[in-house]
């Protein structure tokens, strides 16, 4: 019989700990959030101290009973669930339901999964936090009464089904401004000229325009260029000055959520949500051969850089023997955390630097490694020594009006650069030409160059670049909005609502995403807006601290919000009204005027006289261009829907008639069956989805499918679902498995 009993949250994690610590320790897992809030109501009191009403999750009553016979026949019950506020709502829980069985449970937390990080948690346990979990059931009850009481707004507006999260709306709001400053957004001329110039018997090197006059160039238009560039190529080219400068580039601090989650993204092109999911693996445990299940890095929700001395001692020991003491400081880095942070975690890093990627990549999968790799790097990195450059900078006068500049750089000492580098956003400038080019070696200070080539050339100002899932992740940490570990399913939720959409990796809002937004922020702009939501983050850490009570956060939002929600469901008809266009036709059954409304599947036409005439018809939309090129002429590819679903077509048409099938970049299901799936419409205009084999594969569904593998089977793709009660959710076409998309703060309730 075993002595004691370890719950901890994930199965995964079982295995790995039950190794450490033997027979005399039963782990069981209680596989995430035992209870919750009803589904079906609002289950929050708020006549009543807004007192939450927590039900047992349907599935889980057979894991709890299990739970609770394993706790009656046990000295003692350890609460291992993660180290965070959800964690310590799950503890929460399960004591409830398990301390009539046995009323010895203490709780203990680890921030790794070895074997030493196990035996020294287990050595002091702790009583379980009641401040973090009132921060957590504050969370989860204002988001609740967000969801619940707004959600309904946006149905009777637009159509059932939609949510209204309290920060996703926010994120949503970001990636809809920047939409509308690009589009308000005013190119503007200019151009700019660089020269390719030649010491006699050396090099050629490109130089850029620096000045005119003293001051910064300002050409406008090509008649400007081509007077400058006239007026230049009279000129004597002297090397006026050859500025060098020592620079000291320092290590990046080791990763927090947010920053693993930026780096991953622009690097290894992963969304959020599979950033975390692999950090989870690595996390819980890999098996690594006979030495057996491994966690290979700390726990992967934090916004600290805080690093753990021994993680510290083991790294410079490292160092010093692998790259040499030179690359080994005199004494350990530590890195500022910001003020916003929440400490209790170290870092991201590798449970031991001994792990290193290429000698344990045969046990990981290949994102696994990627991701693993990252991580090891980065922290081994952040504590060598910093590199050292030489920058170079020369000054050539052309006659006394003009002035160019070359910049370049040579690495005197790699120091931590020999292992790792941070990359850089899509968005970022790249170096201009005349930037970080090869600099002869033999040039010197009055030295006379000779013009070989004057290179102007044409450009436009750029709008602001629209979100990836880096840089958005970037602003909503810099704004405090939401948690580092929510902003994975921020995004997600967005793209599942389609509230948004993806392009090249760029993060754009759709028409069905605007409007909701416009809803929102017209009719709650004390609510939805950056500053309210970096403020409820700083009152849920109040809550945690101790500062204040859950009550008194939940009641100090919920006044002003539930008087903005009355107001508007007064005017919700108005709200209605305003959203539908004419469409410029008329009904061709009784000659009225048709207008745009909205329904499930997007916009439509309707007959203004409804409901005496019901008519309706498909809203003519653009082609929209894809990446894909026409393997016939080269042109791009557009989509463009036809009686039979929507196709690829060659945007060169009729000179092109080149046709593809277009699919939805998911495998058929079919044994054998190398073909995509498509989308496609019945003989009487209804859609579905089938092979883009076909005929010979006749794979078909009527559920849109969802590139998105099934968390409880692995099954490649998940299908879209829809019923009255439960509005739009998921569902496994393997293991029949739900997924109501209201994780977090995206609350779907029934009317």
């Amino acid at each position: 019989m075993a002595k004691n009993l370890i719950i901890v949250e994930s199965e995964a994690k079982t295995k790995t700990i039950s190794k450490f610590l033997g027979k005399n320790f039963l782990v069981r897992s209680s596989v995430g959030h035992i209870k919750d809030l009803p589904k079906q109501r609002l289950g929050v009191d708020v006549d009543g101290n807004f007192s939450p009403e927590y039900i047992t999750i349907r599935g889980k009553a057979k894991v709890i009973n299990a739970l609770r016979k394993a706790a009656q026949s046990s000295e003692t019950v350890f609460l291992a669930t993660d180290p965070d506020r959800e964690g310590e709502a799950i503890a929460s829980h399960l004591a409830e339901e398990i301390t009539n069985k046995n009323n010895k449970v203490q709780r203990v937390m680890f921030n790794e999964i070895t074997e030493r990080a196990v035996k020294s948690a287990l050595e002091r346990p702790t009583d379980i936090n009641v401040s973090k979990v009132d921060a957590q059931k504050a969370r989860r009850v204002v988001d609740r009464l967000v969801g619940y009481q707004v959600s309904p707004i946006l149905w009777r507006t637009i159509y059932r089904g939609l949510s209204a999260g309290r920060v996703q709306s926010v994120a949503l709001r970001l990636i809809s401004e920047r939409e509308n400053e690009i589009e308000a957004f005013k190119a503007e001329e200019y151009w700019s000229i660089s020269a390719r110039v030649q010491k006699p018997e050396s090099d050629t090197f490109v130089t850029k325009l620096f000045k005119i006059d003293d001051q910064k160039p300002a050409i406008q238009n090509e008649n400007e260029a081509q007077k400058h560039t006239d007026a230049i190529k009279a000129q004597d080219f002297i090397v006026k000055d050859i500025i060098k400068k020592p620079v000291v580039r320092q290590p990046s601090p080791p990763f927090t959520t947010s920053t693993l989650q930026q780096e991953a993204a622009r690097r290894l092109g992963y969304t959020a949500k599979r950033i975390m999911m692999i950090a989870q693996q690595l996390y819980e445990g890999i098996e690594l051969g006979k030495e057996g299940s491994v966690g290979l890095i700390t726990y992967m929700r934090t916004d600290s850089t805080r690093i753990a001395g021994e993680a510290i001692d083991e790294v410079r020991q490292f160092i010093g023997e692998s790259f040499g003491k030179q690359n080994l400081p005199n004494k350990p880095r530590t890195f500022k955390v910001k003020s916003s942070a929440q400490d209790a975690h170290e870092a991201i890093r590798p449970t031991s630097v001994a792990y290193q990627p290429e000698k344990i990549k045969r046990y990981l999968t290949s994102e696994q490694f990627k991701l693993y790799d990252l991580i090891w790097k980065r922290f081994v990195a952040c504590q060598m020594a910093s590199a050292k450059l030489e920058q170079t900078i020369v000054e050539i006068s052309a006659g006394q009006k003009y002035l160019f500049r070359t910049t370049g750089s040579i690495v005197v000492f790699s120091g931590f650069l020999q292992l790792y580098e941070d990359s850089k956003e899509e968005s970022d400038d790249a170096n201009n030409s005349a930037d970080g080019v090869l600099i002869p070696a033999d040039l010197q200070k009055n030295d006379a160059l000779s013009l070989l080539e004057l290179l102007p050339q044409q450009h436009f100002t750029k709008p602001p670049a629209r979100y990836s899932e880096s840089s958005l992740v970037k602003e909503l940490d810099a704004l405090a909005i939401g948690r580092p570990s929510t902003y994975a399913m921020i995004i997600s939720t967005l793209l599942a609502r389609k509230y948004i959409e993806k392009n090249k990796r760029q993060l754009v809002p759709t028409e069905l995403g605007r409007t909701v937004c416009k809803i929102l922020v017209q009719n709650f702009p004390e609510i939805f807006n950056v500053k309210f939501t970096a403020f409820m983050e700083e009152e849920l850490d109040k809550v945690e601290s101790g500062q204040k009570n859950f009550d008194q956060v939940v009641s100090e939002f919920y006044k002003p919000f539930h008087t903005a929600v009355k107001s508007t469901e007064q005017k919700r008809d108005v709200i209605k009204e305003d959203l539908q266009k004419e469409a410029g036709e008329v009904c061709p059954k009784c000659g009225k005027p048709l207008i745009i409304r909205w329904g499930r599947n997007g916009q439509f036409m309707a007959c203004s006289g409804y409901p005496d005439c019901r008519h309706t018809q498909p809203l003519e939309k653009e082609d929209v261009t894809t990446d894909e090129k026409c393997e016939k002429c080269g042109r791009d590819m557009v989509v463009k829907t036809g009686r039979f679903g929507k196709f690829l077509a060659c945007s060169g048409y009729p000179d092109c008639k080149n046709t593809a099938p277009f699919t939805m970049g998911i495998d058929c299901p079919n044994d054998g069956c190398d073909g995509k799936l498509v989308e496609r419409k019945s003989k009487r205009g209804k859609t579905f989805y089938g092979c883009s084999n076909y005929p010979k594969c006749d794979f078909a569904s009527w559920n849109k499918p969802v590139a998105q593998a099934c968390p409880n089977c692995g099954n490649n793709y998940l299908e879209e679902r829809y019923n009255q009660s439960r509005g739009n959710f998921l569902a496994c076409p393997q293991c029949k498995a739900q997924f109501q998309k209201e994780e977090g703060e995206n609350v779907v309730v029934a009317d």
